[in-house]
């Protein structure tokens, strides 16, 4: 019985013929060599013990730095129903926020904690100014706002401080907002007081 078995090769010949080439006296000397070639590197496995090749690094890549005519970096913030417009360059540390000092408009000592933490983290209290114009939601959205505004344009700035940012969960938009009400509840989740009689 002969077999049937084809290589692999015998399949690429079927599928895509080769243009014919005449023949000459070195032309099966070559194939000679050739197999004696493929004979030779075919017991040749590699070894067990050596250690596999190490995976290719991985370049991070450095973004650049985004300014606009007058050398601030500029950024969007939001949370919850609230929108801050984030302009930032080297300062003193002065924040403004809709013209009034941090300390006037965020009154509560907790809010003006959570908008100055991306400056903490990066090392870099007092050493920028930041005028910011925030609409919509509360006070507290409202600070969430310019903390998501001012991590955005730091890393705009510093590109290099990017990692520590986002490390930290500052450039993340905090997705959680009000449930809204619902009909034949009080509220969200809340029923109406049950009355027996």
């Amino acid at each position: 019985m002969a077999k049937k078995a084809k290589t692999l090769s015998d399949l690429g010949a079927l599928t895509s013929p080769e243009p014919e080439v005449p023949e000459t006296a070195e032309a099966p000397a070559a194939e000679a060599t050739a197999e004696v070639g493929a004979e030779a590197a075919a017991p040749e496995a590699p070894a067990e013990d050596a250690p596999p090749p190490p995976p290719p690094q991985i370049e991070a890549v450095l973004r650049e730095q985004q300014l606009d005519k007058f050398g601030r970096a500029y950024a969007t913030g939001r949370r919850k129903d609230a929108v801050a417009r984030v302009w930032l360059k080297p300062g003193s540390g002065k924040i403004v926020i809709n013209e009034r000092e941090q300390e006037v408009y965020f009154a509560r000592p907790t809010l003006r904690l959570v908008i100055n933490q991306p400056f903490g983290i990066t090392d870099r209290a007092g050493q920028y100014d930041v005028i910011a114009t925030v609409k919509g939601g509360g006070l507290s959205g409202q600070a969430g706002a310019v903390l998501h505004g001012i991590a955005q344009a730091l890393t705009r700035y510093e590109p290099e401080l990017r990692t520590t940012v986002k490390r930290e969960g500052f450039l993340t938009r905090a997705p959680r907002v009000v449930e809204r009400k619902k009909y034949g509840k009080a509220k969200a989740r809340r029923s109406f007081q049950f009355s027996k009689r």
